[in-house]
């Protein structure tokens, strides 16, 4: 199965207060961070929502400002026109990225179960989740979930949402005391 990893990455990050996908932990950014967790999972990599100069990087689709919707409906979207299977996603703000469960259903929509953004989302989902954001105004991932039917998986790891500085200097302070 062809594997597209995509970084959803196109939030404001307002809570932030600037921004995330470039602040540095470790002197490397938390994109890159992503990028290195999703590498070997995936064939190939995107990210949706903004521009980088290291990885290929799609518009989130049909408009910005849609959530992490838009980048998922962009990378399935991209995955269909380039071949792709199935999409592997993961924000760029939410740390480490787990192994991502091998699969070789093409038809099975799953996510990691409390991040719903890491998740392996097939391509034959492209069209009917670009009809869901046409057709009405919920555009939370939750419900995304809910109408594909899309399962959870668990992972043997704690995941560090990085919402804030604050949170990003808790969890390099986590890092450094080797208990993350």
């Amino acid at each position: 199965m062809r594997r597209l990893g995509a970084i959803i990455a196109g939030g404001k990050a307002s809570r932030f207060g600037g921004d995330k996908p470039a602040a540095l932990l470790n002197g490397r950014t938390l994109i890159d961070h992503v990028a290195g967790g999703l590498r070997g999972q995936t064939h190939h990599m995107i990210i949706c929502g903004r521009h980088s100069a290291n990885v290929e990087s799609v518009a989130d689709h049909p408009s910005p400002d849609l959530g992490p919707l838009g980048g998922l409906n962009a990378a399935l979207l991209y995955a269909c026109e380039h071949g792709f299977d199935a999409v592997v996603t993961a924000g760029c703000d939410v740390l480490p990225v787990p192994q991502m469960p091998e699969t070789t259903d093409t038809d099975a929509a799953m996510f990691l179960d409390g991040h719903y953004l890491f998740g392996i989302w097939p391509a034959s989902l492209a069209r009917s989740l670009d009809r869901h954001l046409s057709s009405q105004s919920d555009y939370s991932m939750r419900r995304w979930i809910a109408v594909t039917g899309a399962q959870s998986f668990s992972a043997n790891m704690r995941h560090h949402n990085l919402n804030t500085k604050a949170d990003l200097a808790q969890y390099a302070a986590t890092l450094q005391a080797g208990s993350a």
